[in-house]
C-alpha cells in the first residue's frame, strides 16, 4: 500500500513539473491519453470481478453481462432525459467510489457507518477541490451536459459546506479510530498536495493526475491482488489479457462518440456522460469486492 502511495506522490510532483513545461493543449492530449489507457483499463475487468465474486465463472456469465449492460443503458437514458439528475448522481457515486478505494485498507477499526460516511465525504472534498479551483471550466462543462447554468458562488458555497463537514467528520474519525490517528497527518499532507495540483493545473490535467495516479493505478493493484492473490508483473499481464477485449470495446465506443460529435464542445459532454455511464456499474462491482 505504501509503495503505491509513494508512487502517487512521486507522479504528482512529476505532474506539477510537467505542468510548467506542457502547453494547455499538450496537457489535455496527455491527460486523455492516460485516461484512455490506465483510466479505462482499471474499470475494464468488472465482468471478471463479478464472476469471481459470484462464483459463477461459466454458467451465468451471459446473465451477468446483460445485467451490466442494463445498468450502463439506464445511465445513458438518465443523461439523455434528465442530465442534471444524472450528473449529480455521477458526482455522488464517484465521490464514494474514490473515497472507498483510498481508505478501505487504511482504516482498520472504528465504527463502520462512520467510516463509510467519511469515505464519501473525502471523495466529495477531492472533487469539489478540483471544481473550486477550476470554476469556469466546470461551469462550461456542466452547461454543455445539462444546459443548466451554475455560478461560481454556488460552487464556492457547496465547497465550503462540504469542507466544514469533512473537518467535523475527520475529528470524529480521529476520536473513534486508532489506525486513523496514526496516519491522519500523512493523509492531510497528501490532501494539501492535491490541493496545490488542482490550483496550478487545468481541470483535465488536475483530474488526470488524481484519477490515474491516486485512484486508477491503486485500484488496479487492489483488483489484481483480489483476483490473483498478490501484485506482480505476471499477474498484471493476466489482468491485462482478461480486460483487453472490454478495454478495446470502450476505446471503440469513445472513438465513435468523437466521430458522431464532430466538434470538441459536444464531445466534452458526451465523453463525461460516457465516463459516468461506465462508472455506475464499476462502483457497484468495487463495492462488492471490498465487502468480499
Amino acid at each position: 500500500m505504501y509503495k503505491i502511495q509513494n508512487l502517487s506522490v512521486f507522479t504528482s510532483f512529476l505532474g506539477l513539473w510537467l505542468n510548467s513545461y506542457l502547453s494547455e493543449r499538450n496537457q489535455i492530449f496527455l491527460g486523455f491519453l492516460l485516461i484512455f489507457t490506465f483510466g479505462i483499463l482499471h474499470g475494464a475487468n468488472d465482468l471478471v470481478l463479478i464472476s469471481q465474486l459470484e462464483n459463477r465463472k461459466k454458467q451465468n456469465f451471459l446473465k451477468i453481462l446483460i445485467s451490466y449492460i442494463i445498468v450502463v443503458l439506464i445511465s445513458v437514458l438518465l443523461f439523455t432525459n434528465i442530465p442534471i439528475v444524472a450528473l449529480i448522481l455521477f458526482i455522488l457515486v464517484s465521490a464514494y467510489h474514490f473515497g472507498e478505494q483510498h481508505w478501505e485498507e487504511i482504516i482498520k477499526d472504528g465504527n463502520n457507518f462512520i467510516k463509510k460516511i467519511f469515505q464519501f465525504n473525502y471523495g466529495l472534498v477531492i472533487l469539489l477541490l478540483l471544481f473550486y479551483f477550476n470554476k469556469q471550466e466546470v461551469i462550461e462543462i456542466v452547461f454543455k451536459i445539462t444546459a443548466f447554468v451554475i455560478t461560481e458562488i454556488t460552487i464556492s458555497i457547496v465547497f465550503f459546506i462540504v469542507l466544514v463537514l469533512f473537518l467535523i467528520n475527520t475529528y470524529i474519525m480521529y476520536k473513534n479510530s486508532v489506525s486513523f490517528k496514526k496516519i491522519v497527518i500523512e493523509q492531510l499532507f497528501y490532501l494539501m498536495l492535491l490541493c496545490l495540483i488542482f490550483k496550478v493545473s487545468g481541470l483535465i490535467w488536475g483530474f488526470t493526475i488524481y484519477f490515474i495516479f491516486w485512484h486508477s493505478i491503486p485500484s488496479l493493484n487492489d483488483q489484481i491482488r483480489f483476483l490473483y492473490g498478490n501484485y506482480s508483473f505476471i499477474n498484471f499481464k493476466k489482468y491485462f489479457k482478461s480486460a483487453f477485449l472490454y478495454w478495446i470495446i470502450s476505446l471503440v465506443g469513445i472513438s465513435l462518440l468523437y466521430l458522431i460529435s464532430k466538434d470538441m464542445i459536444i464531445f466534452d459532454a458526451l465523453f463525461f456522460s460516457f465516463l459516468a455511464s461506465i462508472t455506475f456499474p464499476h462502483a457497484i462491482v468495487i463495492l462488492k469486492m471490498y465487502k468480499k
